[in-house]
């Protein structure tokens, strides 16, 4: 999977790594995608809300240690 932008949100909290990952979407063309690693654990379930909402896809969602990675792509 190629990431056309990655965006690192590590140590901060909710709504942080979203509004940062809305920021870099609306810089973004369609069909790139951003990958988000976060340390909040609430951003799992963040993004997935986010993603319902703004109707970008998001591709994967994994967890690997402590942090929590998202890759979208844009619409």
């Amino acid at each position: 999977m190629q990431v056309n932008k990655e965006i690192d949100t590590r140590g901060l909290n909710c709504p942080l790594p979203i509004l940062k990952a809305k920021k870099a979407l609306n810089e973004m063309h369609s069909g790139e995608l951003l990958r988000v690693v976060a340390t909040d654990a609430g951003s799992v379930r963040d993004f997935q809300a986010f993603a319902r909402q703004t109707g970008n896809d998001l591709v994967d969602q994994q967890t690997v240690g402590d942090e929590f990675i998202h890759v979208l792509r844009r619409r």
